[in-house]
């Protein structure tokens, strides 16, 4: 991972712009939701949740894979909870993530193991954990509960 990540957006029109992430890729867009914008891509809220889902999930396929296992395909859906503040402005008050391996949880070796562990790897989640409160779940194939364990 660069030492460095950045971004350029340019603004498309109103509330879209293009987010470019790399020289020679296509940029992704952001938009706000009407009345706003015209829901052309994706909203702020989204990307963060997607960038706090998308490295919990790249934690724990490598925390796995360091132990030679495969869980593939992982499979993860991230909501966020919006309210107002004491100032009455719209905040993020918390992330859910829920990560689903696709195999059942007792055919991977040192699983408990990873479980404790793999969130203390994740940069993006464990930065936003100080100021939103980031929620996991993992459930196997077969739809059993991994983590936490209840």
């Amino acid at each position: 991972m660069s030492e460095s990540p950045s971004v350029k957006l340019v603004q498309q029109s109103d509330y879209r712009f293009a987010i470019h992430y790399g020289e020679n890729k296509d940029p992704i867009f952001g938009d706000e939701p009407p009345p706003l914008g015209g829901a052309d891509g994706a909203t702020p809220s989204q990307f963060l949740i997607a960038g706090v889902a998308n490295c919990l999930s790249d934690s724990l396929l490598f925390a796995l894979r360091k132990f030679k296992q495969n869980p593939e395909p992982i499979v993860t859906n991230a909501r966020c909870e919006i309210g107002r503040n004491e100032q009455n402005r719209l905040r993020i008050l918390a992330i859910y993530v829920d990560i689903r391996i696709g195999v059942a949880g007792e055919t991977l070796e040192n699983l408990e193991r990873v479980l404790a562990q793999f969130q203390d790897f994740c940069t993006v989640s464990s930065s936003v954990n100080l100021g939103i409160p980031v929620h996991v779940t993992v459930t196997d194939s077969l739809d059993r509960r991994l983590y936490p364990v209840a």
